[in-house]
């Protein structure tokens, strides 16, 4: 189940949560029928929670891969090490911090420079569920090169933006880079 919600095309799981989010959504239909807002929640119509609504669904669609992978560094710990913890009396939390923790540092630190790449790149959530609205409240580098570039025709303006967000990505790559030849050094 999890790898399907990672697996749906972007267009498609936007579309999904802009029906459950939008204002005659299951989310608001919910929150009008119970009275905890009777008038529902602009999830992506209020200026505030736009972008926030949009990163959670980014997040949404992320949490299987990452899980996935974290799933698999903390199998890799040794067997023979835990029991060794064990036999020398470490609790269930002191091996999850002496020993779990720190194996799965790595792993936490690749998933994040991953994860905020993959959020950077969410262009495809913004454009199905806000548009890059209400007004430009959730308009990000990458919606906003879009904009300059197809919407206003303004290719040279399009351009430039994609350029500062591949330097961003770029940043990103070189960070994940070093962190991966640290690891592999070890």
């Amino acid at each position: 189940m999890m790898v399907f919600v990672w697996a749906l095309p972007p267009v498609v799981n936007g579309s999904i949560w802009k029906f459950l989010l939008g204002d005659r959504g299951l989310l608001n239909e919910i929150a009008r029928a119970t009275g905890l807002a009777p008038d529902g929640v602009g999830f992506l119509f209020d200026p505030q929670l736009a972008l926030w609504s949009v990163a959670l669904v980014n997040a949404w669609a992320v949490i299987p891969f990452n899980a996935l992978i974290f799933r698999a560094a903390l199998l890799s710990v040794d067997e023979q090490v835990l029991e060794a913890a064990e036999v020398d009396g470490a609790g269930p939390w002191q091996k999850v911090r002496h020993l779990l923790i720190p194996h799965s540092r790595p792993t936490a630190t690749v998933l994040t420079v991953l994860t905020i790449v993959y959020a950077f790149r969410s262009f495809d959530f913004i454009y199905v569920m806000t548009a890059g609205g209400p007004g430009t409240a959730s308009t990000t580098i990458p919606y906003l090169a879009y904009v300059e570039a197809f919407v206003k025709l303004d290719y040279g303006s399009g351009a430039a933006t994609a350029l500062i967000a591949l330097a961003i990505v770029i940043v990103l790559a070189l960070v994940y880079a070093r962190d991966v030849r640290r690891n592999e050094a070890e």
